[in-house]
């Protein structure tokens, strides 16, 4: 399969302006990146690849920083061999050890969370990820049914598998991110969890205790009407994905309409993860 590299550079950005460049990138179609000397590579299968899209979303930022781009059409990497030279195991609030299969296991931890992402977002690193899964230590999910939307390897869904959720759907439409979620739900053991390859208009018309929804501030805000419909009445929900100012306020207006009010929210960084109820 042949991709299209595109490779960025920077006079200056700060980091969390290139963690929202690569998070919209990736809502076109961008699924793997790498880091390079004075900015970053971004791959695409050269049949997604859309310029008017990339210059769409470059118009976004700017005045925000100076960028400047290369394409080039390239032969398809192995991705797995990539990420391997960087991906460290990682432990959340003491109590979870995300790994993948060629790291020793730990059984020290109480929750062990073997992760083969391939080109998926969601290996725990990145700060809305780790926020997240705190979120699901610190929440009550013993026999709740959850769904898990933008779900990149299933990594939330997985958590909170193993902690007692009773049923789970993990839904991305990325078909890369469908595949992944499958593969790690068995390499963890995990047989109560469907994933869905799809958006919105995917999720299935049942109710849920909990959702959960790593995304990006547009996506959260286009979708939250359809969560409402399935969140059931004292339903938690816990987005991700966004800033704190403005996007937290606008977060909150938006579920203000449908009864979703806001408990609290994390930062690290310049990301923010919030938890909501349904009154």
């Amino acid at each position: 399969m042949k991709y299209i590299q595109v490779t960025f550079s920077f006079k200056t950005i700060e980091e969390y302006q290139q963690d929202l460049l690569i998070a919209e990138l990736g809502d076109i179609g961008f699924n793997t990146f790498e880091e390079a000397e004075g900015g970053f590579l971004a791959f695409i299968d050269v049949n997604t690849y859309s310029e008017d899209q990339l210059k769409n979303v470059l118009k976004q930022f700017e005045g925000e920083f100076e960028c400047s781009y290369v394409i080039s059409e390239i032969e398809g990497k192995n991705w797995n061999e990539e990420w391997e030279k960087n991906f460290e195991p990682l432990i959340i609030n003491d109590q979870c050890y995300v790994r993948a299969t060629f790291h020793e296991a730990q059984p020290a931890y109480r929750y062990e969370i073997v992760i083969d992402p391939k080109m998926a977002f969601g290996t725990g690193h990145h700060q809305t990820t780790t926020m997240m899964m705190q979120y699901i230590l610190e929440t009550d999910v013993k026999d709740k049914e959850i769904l898990d939307m933008g779900c990149g390897t299933a990594i939330l869904a997985i958590l909170a598998a193993k902690k007692g959720a009773s049923k789970l759907i993990a839904i991305d439409y990325d078909e890369v991110c469908y595949q992944s979620s499958v593969e790690n739900a068995a390499l963890n053991g995990v047989e109560n969890l469907e994933a869905i390859c799809g958006g919105k208009e995917v999720i299935p018309s049942v109710e849920f205790d909990i959702i959960l929804a790593n995304i990006n501030r547009n996506i959260l805000l286009d979708q939250i009407p359809t969560y409402a419909k399935v969140l059931k009445d004292g339903g938690s929900i816990f987005f991700s994905g966004f800033y704190e100012s403005p996007d937290l306020e606008m977060i909150k207006a938006a579920c203000v309409p449908f009864g979703i009010e806001y408990i609290n929210h994390k930062k690290n960084g310049e990301w923010v993860a919030a938890y909501f109820k349904k009154n």
